[in-house]
C-alpha cells in the first residue's frame, strides 16, 4: 500500500511519498555570518559601462560615413552618456548600514523600542538612499508607534513621526471607530 493521502490512516509512508524539502541555497543552518543589505554604488558599474558604450557610439558615429550610420546614432549615443552620467551620480555610498539606522531611529522618537523594521527607499531626483524605519513602543502590546526616515549617506534623521497606536486604541487603521452618523 502507497503512502499518498487517499490510503488508510494508519499505513506507513511509501518509498515514492514526496517530502517537501528546502533547497541546499535557502537552508537558513548553511548562512555563513549576518546578511549584508547591497550598497547603493554597485550602480556605478552599469553607469560607467553606458558611458564608455555611449561614448564609443558617438564616436563610431561621427568618424564613419556609412549609409547605416547617421545622427540617430549619434544622438542614441548621447543619451547613453547622459544616462550613465545620472547613474553615477545617483550612485552614491552609503554609509549607514540598518542596524545603524535603528538606532537613529530610536534615538528621533523618544521612546524605547520594541519591534522595529527598516526598508531601504530612494527619494528625490537623484534617488538619494534613505531607510524607512518603522517601530513599535516596547510595551505589550505596544502603545505607541513611529515612523522614521533617516539618510542613508550622512545619517541624519530626514523626517519622524510618532502616534499612538490606533490598534491598541481599538481604532481601525483607517482613522477611528464610526459613531453612526451620516454626512
Amino acid at each position: 500500500m502507497s503512502g499518498n493521502p487517499s490510503s488508510p490512516a494508519g499505513s506507513s509512508p511509501g518509498a515514492d511519498d514526496h517530502v517537501d524539502q528546502l533547497p541546499d541555497d535557502l537552508d537558513p543552518s548553511l548562512a555563513a555570518g549576518a546578511y549584508r543589505f547591497p550598497d547603493n554604488s554597485r550602480r556605478r558599474v552599469p553607469a560607467v559601462t553606458s558611458v564608455l558604450v555611449g561614448a564609443a557610439t558617438v564616436l563610431i558615429a561621427v568618424t564613419t560615413e556609412s549609409p547605416l550610420v547617421n545622427d540617430g546614432l549619434a544622438i542614441g549615443g548621447v543619451g547613453l552618456i547622459l544616462f550613465g552620467l545620472y547613474g553615477v551620480l545617483a550612485g552614491s555610498r552609503m554609509h549607514l548600514d540598518e542596524t545603524q539606522a535603528l538606532v537613529r531611529a530610536q534615538q528621533a522618537l523618544g521612546f524605547p523600542v520594541g519591534h522595529a523594521s527598516a526598508q531601504q527607499v530612494w527619494r528625490g531626483l537623484l534617488s538619494r538612499p534613505t531607510w524607512r524605519v518603522l517601530a513599535y513602543s516596547a510595551e505589550e502590546p505596544p502603545r505607541q508607534r513611529g515612523l522614521v526616515l533617516v539618510d542613508a549617506i550622512d545619517g541624519c534623521v530626514v523626517e519622524h513621526l510618532t502616534e499612538d497606536n490606533a490598534e491598541e486604541l481599538g481604532e481601525s487603521v483607517t482613522g477611528p471607530a464610526s459613531n453612526g452618523e451620516q454626512g
